[in-house]
């Protein structure tokens, strides 16, 4: 099977670009990298991990688009968090975006790779039928 990638890699506020590509497709299954609560400019949003929570689900609904999925193809979701305290807020925020399709999920606790990051998801989805 063919591996197509999709999207370009993030270009960090200083230039740096992170070799990654926002997500790849196998066959009917997509595989998303990790989704930040990062704007366009891969700048953190400001209001703690529910306002992360929303723009890393953001971008992630950004990134099945371009695959051609939604939020409701997505199967699988492992949710990092940098701080467990946070994990009521991150869960309604999280349960507000996917309303009833929720797909099953990990969550672990975990220092992130960019500075001030709350929280980080990567996404399995399938492509609809």
């Amino acid at each position: 099977m063919t591996v197509e990638r999709i999207g370009t890699p993030p270009v960090l506020p200083n230039g740096a670009t992170v070799p990654l590509v926002p997500a790849t497709r196998v066959g009917d299954l997509i595989f998303c990298s990790g989704a930040l609560g990062v704007d366009a400019a891969f700048r953190l949003v400001d209001g703690g991990v529910a306002a992360q929570t929303k723009q890393a689900i953001a971008n992630l609904k950004a990134v099945l688009a371009d695959a051609g999925a939604s939020l409701a193809d997505v199967a699988k979701t492992t949710v990092w968090l940098t701080d467990l305290s946070d994990f009521a807020a991150f869960n309604a925020a999280y349960a507000e975006a996917f309303g009833k399709s929720l797909p099953a999920r990990s969550t672990v606790a975990s220092a992130l790779a960019l500075p001030g990051a709350l929280v980080e998801i990567e996404a399995i989805a399938a492509l609809p039928k």
